[in-house]
């Protein structure tokens, strides 16, 4: 077997946007999605893009995928890495293609100076915190996530 990690080209914002309903179906959130792939396009090739994107070949097939964005640290005065999305298909599961996705953003960290990369799971997904506490990723309790969208974010700007 062949794993390799490469940056998406244009033409895969099909494939990636393909994942993102494989993935939101795994997490039960398929209803969610309204992206579709002229969206996918549009976050990953404008000219001056503000999400980027790899995608984890086996033996030449695409199985999976790491969306990603640059994030600060205030604290300490540099960047990071925010992992939006980390999908493997499930038949691919276990080949290693989530371990390289995440080994191919820490080494851009390391090779950009960036202090840390972080994401988040879903409580419930077991396989998923099992398998990040295998590669030493430490939970951050102490943090709780916190979104505003729809109505209260209208409401909010319409304050401001």
């Amino acid at each position: 077997m062949t794993l390799r990690i490469r940056p998406v080209v244009p033409e895969d914002a099909d494939l990636i946007h393909a994942f993102i309903r494989e993935l939101a179906d795994y997490e039960k959130l398929l209803h969610e999605v309204e992206a579709t792939p002229a969206h996918v396009a549009g976050i990953l090739f404008a000219p001056q893009p503000r999400a980027f994107c790899d995608i984890a070949e086996l033996d030449g097939q695409p199985v999976g995928f790491a969306l990603w964005f640059y994030n600060v640290s205030t604290f300490t005065g540099r960047h990071g890495i925010y992992l939006e999305d980390l999908y493997v298909r499930p038949a691919a599961r276990g080949a290693g293609a989530g371990k390289a996705l995440l080994a191919r953003l820490a080494r851009r960290c390391l090779d950009e100076g960036l202090t840390r990369l972080d994401w988040a799971v879903l409580n419930w997904n077991a396989p998923a915190i099992a398998f990040y506490d295998s590669l030493g990723a430490g939970r951050q309790d102490e943090w709780t996530v916190r979104r505003l969208s729809g109505e209260a974010l209208a409401r909010l700007a319409a304050a401001g």
